[in-house]
């Protein structure tokens, strides 16, 4: 049987979503198998819609797992959670076809950039929240973020750690808006690359403070080259909103196109 499950984290405990060695901080994934295994009591693997690195948070992360251990969906929820560390919680699970598969069959993945903008550091909420000092125009950030959208290559947004066979991506929606203190930049892609939010939101920041025209996000876009991009803003800010798909797996409405 295979089973679909929407997870929420707090990612400032951990080293990541990845399990990658036994060394340092926790996965998120690790957690998450260890407490399904428990709950099991049998070893469970999960496939998840979209790494996040360390210090970047998962609202609704999705994960699909294959087992022939029989709990209720409650068990699997409930149960599940109360084996966790109380920055990870599962939001939801369900049985899905066998074909159904959390990264393949997504279409599209969204992220919330959200940056505290005042001359005073956070001291509430500074888990999820980036800060900058500089006075930032929402209005000119949004316009120049305008210029990434459709399929292209972003290479100029690309981590050089970034393992993807090619830069090309489709942006689907960016905006940048502002509510008081706080900036919040909104995007959606059909897949993203390695720091390639937090890289445009270092650009835009650029923008925004007024030592770049609107114009330059266009260009750097068409240039390909991260070196003369802005810096790669800090992961406090950045939450996977989750992942989309198809209705006809008919998961729960936040996930569904």
């Amino acid at each position: 049987m295979r089973y679909a499950m929407g997870v929420e984290y707090d990612g400032s405990e951990f080293k990541g979503w990845q399990q990658l060695g036994e060394s340092g901080r926790p996965s998120v994934q690790a957690s998450l198998q260890q407490a399904l295994s428990s709950v099991a009591d049998a070893p469970i693997k999960v496939m998840c819609a979209g790494r996040t690195d360390a210090g970047v948070h998962g609202h609704c992360q999705v994960v699909h797992f294959d087992t022939d251990v029989v709990r209720n969906l409650r068990g699997w929820t409930l149960g599940t959670t109360t084996r966790l560390p109380p920055a990870i919680a599962v939001r939801w699970c369900q049985p899905v076809a066998d074909d159904f598969h959390a990264r393949f069959s997504a279409r599209a993945r969204r992220y919330r950039y959200r940056l505290l903008n005042r001359q005073v550091r956070p001291a509430l909420n500074r888990q999820s929240l980036s800060w900058e000092r500089r006075p930032l125009d929402a209005v000119l950030m949004h316009a120049a973020a305008q210029a990434l959208l459709g399929e292209n290559d972003f290479s100029a947004f690309r981590s050089v750690n970034c393992e993807a066979l090619h830069a090309r991506r489709e942006l689907q929606a960016i905006s940048v808006t502002r509510d008081g203190e706080v900036l919040e930049v909104c995007v959606q892609a059909n897949a993203f690359l390695h720091h390639m939010v937090r890289n445009i939101v270092g650009s835009l920041i650029l923008v925004g403070c007024g030592d770049k025209p609107v114009s330059w996000l266009g260009e750097l876009l068409a240039g390909k080259d991260r070196t003369v991009a802005g810096p790669t803003a800090p992961p406090q800010g950045l939450v996977f909103v989750g992942p989309l798909y198809p209705d006809n797996w008919q998961l729960p409405a936040e996930v569904t196109l």
